[in-house]
């Protein structure tokens, strides 16, 4: 297995010395795909154990993530179904 196979191999996205909380700076970086298409709307985001295996973080970091996305009006969560990038993302502030 590579280095690139490894879980958390997109661990690097992420700072854990930085003051900003690791759940923040994991909302921040799916937030950027959203903001650059990569995640579509409608379409699922990646579940709670993937985002946690895929950056290398706790899983309750990554269910904090999901839940600072939604507060920003960027997904929505189905119960039973999954989250999903929301059809009509807000502006992000300062683009306008």
């Amino acid at each position: 297995m590579t280095e690139a196979e490894k879980p958390g191999k997109a661990s690097g996205a992420l700072d854990p010395h930085s003051a900003t909380p690791l759940y923040v700076q994991l909302a921040n970086v799916i937030e950027a795909g959203i903001r650059a298409g990569s995640l579509a709307p409608d379409r699922p985001i990646p579940s709670e154990n993937a985002m946690a295996d895929e950056y290398g973080v706790a899983r309750l970091t990554a269910r904090r993530a999901a839940q600072e996305l939604r507060e920003r009006g960027l997904i929505v969560t189905v119960r039973g179904k999954g989250s999903f990038v929301a059809k009509n993302p807000p502006v992000q502030e300062g683009s306008g």
